[in-house]
């Protein structure tokens, strides 16, 4: 384990991996390569900018030698038309140099969001599980957003008041050396201070957002779980759990803000040490006649000048730190490694699944699945039933290919699900869970993910086939309605029929179903189970059985307990060996009418 990875470690979560400084930098220079004549033309045209603004001081300089030698107002006035000329070029070069580099940022994050998306959706699953959700949202929304704000405001301006500090000190060279000694006179101050301040901020932001990361996950753990909290009273845990993460977070913040004061009171005493030698040695030089009241006025001017670009280019030092913790959390996601690719596909009318000699564990001595054999042929329908916790899911997960087995071998039609490529995976194997999701869009885009070019009479006989073609149609514009996040609200049965549509349009001939009609309620439970036995009718299924109305439709009966198969057979069979399905059935349908 790196050690990025071991100090990302906040409250017992595996948290995702986090870049080094080194291999960040390396990162945005990969990004920024290909756009090299932009960021070029960029600086450019900011250092002309600057130079152009840097004749102010010496101007106001003249202006001062003038008056102090009574010159004619005539010569005042050019040297003050030159003022304004001075500023209507600079504030137009700017201009134009800052939207460049902006334009730069804005292409160089979104490169970034994109390849960060990428390896995050083509993370293996029980990763994102060990680090949490929480970690994983955290990335793409807290942190990104802080470095879409550095890049919009504080890139710009730190380089302008990199390059202003750099070019000022410059002019004061040309005025005279000695000016520009006594103005360096406040950089060891300055340098010590800036050294002293990243070599604290860098950890304390990449802890605060570690710290944010875990507060998050809490948060989410506690409202998705909020009818189990409450079921069994455990509101004032998850209340102090939650409490003793925000307080976490709110140290860390307030450690933040005491290194902020702490670094701007060093500061404030290298400005003063530097204009107080620039001002003395401009009285000197002036009373050795090596120079004039406006040339010392210029100096003084330009030292006084640096006072804002350098706290400018500080406090954008501490926004940039926290960007730079946010960006070595998103390069930790985009560093890791892309799913192997491969071109084995199975051949058509091939999908018989073979499970054999299966052992799965989470944690490593923690067995979840023991010697499962299975076979499930060509075009059958096998249901997985058994107690919470008996290893259906973890079973159904292995045949989808969502993780390999920790022993023994899956095949799907003779392929190991992990060695199908990414498109013939698509078409071979489809998974529908009970949390399903309706994507913001027209309800015809929802479904066209399945199929992306399906007609509106494709997606029409989709959802006729699933019985939700009358409600589809009542929706205010039909299957033009916008659904999802801001749009019209659809029920958890719905939800699923919709994915049970997008089934019938992907038309994969093998389906895994974990219990995808557990959101239905009561009065919908058995139209959905009809719309999912149109959908998977004539492909090879297995369905982890929610309702045992399922299970008793089936071809086969798989029965789990303590993670291995105890019994297997039809409906009519088990009920008739009075075994462990017997009890399941008889303890479920006492209280339901079985004969719809």
């Amino acid at each position: 384990m790196s050690r990025s990875e071991a100090g990302a470690r906040t409250g017992g979560a595996h948290l995702l991996p986090v870049a080094t400084s080194a291999r960040t930098r390396a990162a945005v220079l990969e990004l920024v390569r290909p756009h090299r004549r932009l960021a070029l033309t960029g600086f450019a045209v900011l250092v002309g900018s600057t130079a152009v603004g840097l004749l102010v001081q010496p101007l106001l300089g003249r202006i001062v030698d003038l008056a102090a030698d009574r010159a004619s107002v005539d010569a005042i006035t050019v040297t003050a038309a030159l003022l304004v000329a001075v500023a209507v070029v600079q504030g137009v070069s700017a201009g134009f140099g800052l939207s460049l580099i902006s334009r730069l940022g804005e292409t160089t994050l979104a490169r970034l969001r994109e390849r960060f998306v990428e390896r995050a959706l083509g993370l293996p699953l029980e990763r994102v599980e060990k680090a949490g959700a929480g970690d994983l949202t955290a990335r793409v929304t807290a942190d990104v957003s802080l470095i879409a704000e550095a890049v919009r405001s504080a890139l710009p301006e730190l380089a302008r008041s990199l390059l202003t500090i750099v070019l000022t000190l410059g002019a004061m060279a040309l005025l005279d050396w000695r000016f520009l000694l006594a103005a360096l006179l406040a950089v060891p101050v300055q340098a010590a201070t800036a050294r002293w301040y990243v070599a604290r901020a860098v950890p304390l932001y990449a802890e605060q957002r570690a710290a944010a990361s875990a507060q998050q996950q809490q948060l989410l753990d506690t409202v998705a779980g909020s009818s189990t909290v409450r079921a069994f009273r455990l509101e004032r845990e998850h209340a102090e759990r939650v409490a003793e993460r925000s307080w976490s977070v709110v140290a860390l913040t307030m450690r933040g803000i005491r290194l902020v004061l702490g670094f701007y009171s060093r500061l404030h005493i290298a400005e003063y040490t530097g204009l107080a030698a620039v001002l003395i040695t401009g009285y000197w030089l002036v009373r050795q006649g090596s120079a004039s009241i406006g040339t010392a006025t210029a100096a003084a001017l330009y030292f006084h000048s640096l006072f804002t670009p350098i706290n400018a280019a500080l406090v954008l030092l501490d926004d940039a730190q926290s960007a730079t913790a946010g960006l070595a959390r998103l390069v930790g996601v985009t560093d890791q490694p892309s799913a192997p690719r491969s071109d084995r596909q199975v051949e058509a009318g091939r999908v018989e699944v073979t499970v054999r000699e299966v052992n799965h564990a989470y944690r490593p001595g923690h067995l979840v699945l023991h010697d499962i054999d299975l076979t499930i042929r060509q075009g059958e329908r096998v249901a997985l039933v058994g107690a919470s916790g008996a290893g259906k899911t973890t079973l159904a997960r292995l045949v989808a290919g969502i993780q390999p087995p920790t022993a023994g071998t899956v095949l799907i039609g003779g392929v190991p699900p992990s060695e199908l490529g990414p498109a013939a995976a698509r078409r071979t194997v489809a998974l529908i869970t009970q949390e399903t999701h309706v994507f913001a869009g027209t309800l015809a885009d929802d479904l066209r993910l399945a199929k992306p070019d399906a007609t509106d009479d494709e997606l029409r006989a989709a959802l006729d086939r699933v019985d939700a073609l009358a409600w589809a149609d009542a929706l205010p514009d039909g299957l033009a309605t916008v659904v999802g996040d801001g749009g019209h609200r659809i029920g958890g049965d719905r939800t699923q029929a919709l994915a049970l549509a997008r089934l019938v349009l992907a038309d994969p001939p093998l389906v895994i179903l974990d219990e995808a009609t557990a959101e239905a309620g009561s009065a919908g439970a058995r139209a959905l189970e009809k719309a999912v036995t149109r959908a998977v009718d004539g492909r090879t299924a297995l369905i982890v059985a929610h309702r045992l109305s399922q299970a008793a439709s089936a071809d086969r009966i798989v029965v789990m307990d303590a993670g291995r198969i105890v019994e297997t057979g039809t409906h009519d069979e088990l009920r008739a060996a009075a075994g462990p399905y017997a009890a399941l059935w008889e303890a479920w349908s006492d209280t339901r009418d079985t004969t719809a």
